[in-house]
């Protein structure tokens, strides 16, 4: 069998989300099976060694003019009937309209079919027009897909709350934590990156973004209000933020004058982020709304507490190894955290629980139940 994946932004310097769960399935693939053919179709740009080389894997770079509206809706049906594909895996969140060539497609969520999301506060309009574009192009690729993935119990159940799909067709299947993520005991690694990133002596390290539902402005209420509290304040570590948003968000709840203790890494590669999270405090990450939220296991799996919320996917995903609040109530949230640090065997007995739940969800098992799929829809779709 040929077995087309469509890795769009693969080569992209900054991965996120949905990238890096395409890449573990493309390198766990390599791993566990050596029989069938694979053809990799990607943009160009600068990180094209990212994937491994392997002998039955090849890489289809493709350009298109017009962004990613015209290298999905044309360049990559077009390549994978070129390639002589059998299935063509689309793995975030859309695909073509018209495929020659059977489809599956991840659909990591459905959020942007939501009201909350289209044009929610604090979105921008990349992300908007980006929504509207999802909202048009899902709904008939799902009805052409022979298979749809996505990845939880939770957000099984609002996609055929939404779209109603034949029974057998949708598949819940779990994401993996890497095993790179671990405690980070190594006093030389612990070292470089506190000096590379600067890193302050007690922080908390909270995983957003400019998307609403990662909840930015609740917390960083939560955390205001809980540095009021304190003699010898925490600095809260962000990765890849941008400075404007950031101060308009403080100006918005009314606490410019907290920029003094939130401290902006930059984009820290995946790899490294475990050096830096096994030196926080606390792990928040309170979103609003997760399809399932892989950074719950990589905070449990390097061994910090980690404050999530009791919405969505997230108790599913924790399974009552974390800490749980109203994302909705900042006043939760501060609650949450000056309950750990003042609660010692509460902190104790959640940072040795985390990486047990961690050690439950694998890359290599999440690729050997697509592998499965992939089997099961060529069976389906062989004329005998």
């Amino acid at each position: 069998m040929r077995i087309g994946i469509e890795g769009q932004r693969l080569f992209r310097p900054k991965k996120h989300g949905m990238d890096m769960v395409a890449l573990e399935l493309i390198k766990n693939l390599q791993e566990i099976d050596q029989e069938n053919e694979y053809i990799i179709f990607v943009k160009p740009d600068e990180d094209n060694t990212c994937i491994p080389e392997a002998p039955n894997f090849k890489i289809v770079e493709l350009s298109a003019p017009g962004g990613y509206p015209v290298w999905e809706q044309w360049a990559l049906p077009r390549a994978a009937r070129q390639q002589g594909c059998d299935l063509l895996h689309c793995t975030s969140n859309t695909g073509p309209l018209r495929s020659k060539v059977p489809l599956m497609i991840t659909l990591h969520d459905i959020i942007y079919m939501e009201k909350l999301s289209l044009f929610q506060k604090g979105s921008t309009w990349y992300q908007r027009l980006g929504n509207v574009y999802r909202r048009f192009v899902v709904p008939p690729v799902l009805k052409r897909s022979k298979c749809v993935i996505t990845v939880s119990n939770f957000e099984k159940d609002r996609i055929n709350e939404f779209f109603g799909l034949k029974p057998g067709k949708l598949t819940a299947v779990y994401n993996g934590v890497s095993p790179h993520f671990r405690k980070v005991t190594d006093p030389d690694l612990l070292l470089n990156a506190r000096e590379k990133y600067r890193l302050p002596k007690r922080f908390l390290f909270f995983l957003g973004n400019t998307a609403p539902k990662k909840n930015t402005p609740g917390v960083l209420k939560a955390f205001a209000d809980f540095n009021a509290k304190q003699e010898t304040p925490y600095y809260l570590v962000m990765l890849d933020y941008e400075e404007a948003k950031l101060q308009q968000i403080l100006r918005d709840i009314g606490h410019p004058g907290l920029r003094a203790y939130i401290h902006l890494t930059g984009y820290v590669p995946n790899v490294e982020l475990p050096a830096i999270i096994s030196q926080a405090k606390l792990f928040l990450y309170p979103s609003l709304r997760e399809s399932f939220g892989i950074p719950i296991l990589e905070g449990m799996a390097c061994g910090v507490p980690v404050i999530t919320s009791n919405t969505s996917s997230m108790p599913e995903v924790a399974g009552g190894e974390a800490l749980l609040v109203d994302p909705f109530q900042p006043a939760e949230i501060t609650a949450a955290i000056e309950q750990l640090l003042n609660d010692e065997a509460l902190y104790q007995s959640l940072s040795e629980r985390g990486p047990k739940r961690a050690a439950q969800f694998s890359w290599r098992a999440m690729a050997e139940q697509v592998l499965e799929l992939y089997q099961g829809i060529h069976q389906k779709t062989t004329v005998v």
